[in-house]
């Protein structure tokens, strides 16, 4: 996508963010609200990008830069969680890894294979707090972008242990988050998360090996974001 086309992507999600918001407004955020906000943001949006607020139509540049030089030789195991249209999951095929790309929505499932056809990812419907049993600890590489912040501050750690639950021992995680000063105030969603809570899979299991602190640019805004590798102990 070049600069024009993003945007027209952009200014097209910024018109339709309130009609997007409409669909949470006096919402207490529970788990089964917020899914069925997932699932209502992409029915609504019929095939159209700029109802998604999240939707990029590329990959992660982050993402992009890592698998330059972590190649997976098609070999390695890779899943993106709540993969969305899928932009990210195909960038972790195009770097050699066999991988799946899951989100809770069937739309977006759908949605991600039409708009990649010939795929070698396997796009799944699954529930990120009721994965498949085989799929515990299975993955050399977990790609998480944006899912911890996407969902009320009282499941982080229930969510965060999901996608730790993921990794292979001496696999790696990859975790894109917004963040914010420890303590400030925050009226999402998002939630972007505390500057320490980025530090919250140590608790779980696994070693820092790199981060990249950095701010993006969103409607005037610029917006602290983090992107981080982890390894989970073997």
């Amino acid at each position: 996508m070049n600069g024009d086309e993003n945007r027209d992507l952009r200014a097209r999600q910024a018109a339709n963010r309130e009609a997007v918001d409409s669909l949470d407004r006096d919402s207490a955020h529970t788990q089964s609200e917020r899914h069925e906000f997932f699932k209502e943001v992409y029915r609504r949006a019929e095939g159209d990008p700029g109802m998604v607020p999240w939707a990029d139509l590329a990959a992660k540049a982050k993402l992009h830069e890592w698998l330059l030089r972590h190649k997976g030789d098609g070999v390695a195991t890779a899943v993106d969680v709540a993969c969305g249209l899928g932009d990210n999951a195909e960038a972790l095929a195009e770097a050699g890894y066999v991988t799946t790309g899951f989100d809770l929505s069937e739309q977006a499932i759908r949605w991600a294979r039409k708009r990649f056809p010939d795929s070698p990812v396997e796009y799944r419907t699954a529930d990120l707090f009721e994965l498949p049993p085989e799929w515990k600890g299975a993955f050399d590489l977990v790609n998480e972008c944006y899912t911890l912040q996407s969902l009320h501050p009282s499941m982080l750690d229930r969510t965060a242990a999901a996608v730790a639950g993921l990794v292979r021992p001496g696999g790696t995680l990859l975790i894109y988050a917004r963040y914010r000063p420890d303590g400030a105030h925050v009226d999402g969603p998002p939630w972007p998360l505390e500057e320490q809570q980025l530090r919250l899979f140590e608790g779980l299991g696994f070693e820092l090996v790199h981060e990249d602190l950095f701010h993006l640019s969103r409607h005037g805004r610029k917006i602290p974001n983090a992107f981080s590798e982890w390894r989970k102990r073997v």
